[in-house]
């Protein structure tokens, strides 16, 4: 089975981490919008893709008992101290190597793969850096008055209300992005397409944003399947509904048809508005228990790639 994740940072690494107990071809399609951190500083500094939420697709990938498995947390380890170095991952300076010695992103991160022993692939959702920018509310006197934010960091953060994300080629504002061509095919030629969880306006939404992903969404023969959120994430989702991250999917892809979606049973306080918010994309409901135990904020693996096969079964019988 040919499965294809699109998200980014700690929501596509669950993800991820449920298609490895399913299937070895898996490719994450990551977004590149980030500007903080160790990813930002590198960003600015030498303009290259910012590799930070790539670094973290590629560890989620590899594999975690076998001969690569030191490669793996050598990628994930962060550098200490107060020096230049402090906060920087090993991951994204191999990368950024990478991305200097290597042109082409999408054989830079091939490479990658080869080094970490890869069960999959990693590609980027375009290959130059992005900005984003929101249209947020909430921030003044007058509640209604609409604030441009730019910046995936400033996004994520506002205390105001997200209403819509625009992306555009870092540098050139008025400026279409133009997808990876890789990630293009791969959603075409998959079996099954993943959207969420993460971050909704920035690591998920984006994607849409996409012409050329977008429409490659909207083609494609996979069984298309949406995992939401565990919990409203602060600032970017606060006070969200599960349906409503579903109208907001809706808002930025209209044409857009989801053949399932998957919430945790137990963040779901109203199960039918969220069947009908589904509905309304063609889409069933599964809910399951799909938390981790131990922290109810983040996805456990092995409960969603059990509810990932049974939402695939049923989407199958359909």
């Amino acid at each position: 089975m040919r499965a294809v994740a699109l998200g980014g940072g700690r929501g596509l690494h669950a993800t991820l981490g449920a298609l490895r107990r399913i299937t070895d071809d898996v490719t994450a399609v990551v977004t590149v919008a980030d500007d903080g951190g160790s990813s930002g500083r590198l960003r600015r500094e030498l303009g290259l893709l910012p590799p930070g939420d790539l670094r973290k697709a590629l560890a989620a990938l590899a594999g975690e008992e076998d001969e690569n498995s030191l490669w793996r947390m050598v990628f994930e380890h962060r550098f200490g101290g107060s020096g230049a170095l402090a906060g920087h991952a090993v991951g994204n300076l191999v990368l950024a190597g990478l991305l200097e010695v290597i042109p082409d992103p999408v054989t830079a991160l091939d490479q990658a793969a080869r080094l970490l022993g890869l069960r999959g692939r990693v590609l980027p959702m375009c290959t130059e850096p992005l900005d984003i920018e929101a249209d947020v509310v909430g921030l003044d006197e007058d509640a209604t008055a609409v604030r441009r934010i730019r910046g995936q960091v400033a996004i994520a953060t506002t205390p105001g209300q997200v209403r819509r994300i625009r992306l555009h080629t870092a540098g050139m504002p008025d400026s279409v992005p133009s997808a990876c061509p890789a990630a293009v095919r791969a959603v075409l030629d998959a079996d099954v397409v993943l959207l969420g969880p993460g971050s909704w306006f920035t690591s998920v939404l984006p994607h849409l944003l996409v012409p050329e992903l977008q429409e490659a969404l909207i083609e494609t023969a996979a069984s298309r399947i949406v995992v939401l959120n565990l919990v409203p994430q602060p600032g970017e989702t606060a006070g969200f509904s599960p349906e409503r991250h579903l109208d907001v999917l809706c808002e930025h892809a209209p044409r857009l048809r989801v053949d399932a979606v998957i919430a945790d049973a137990d963040s779901v306080s109203t199960p039918d508005r969220l069947r009908r918010a589904a509905e309304s994309l063609g889409a069933s409901t599964r809910l399951d228990g799909v938390a981790s135990v131990k922290a109810r904020e983040r996805h456990d693996p092995q409960a969603l790639a059990d509810s990932l096969r049974d939402a695939l079964a049923a989407v199958n019988v359909r």
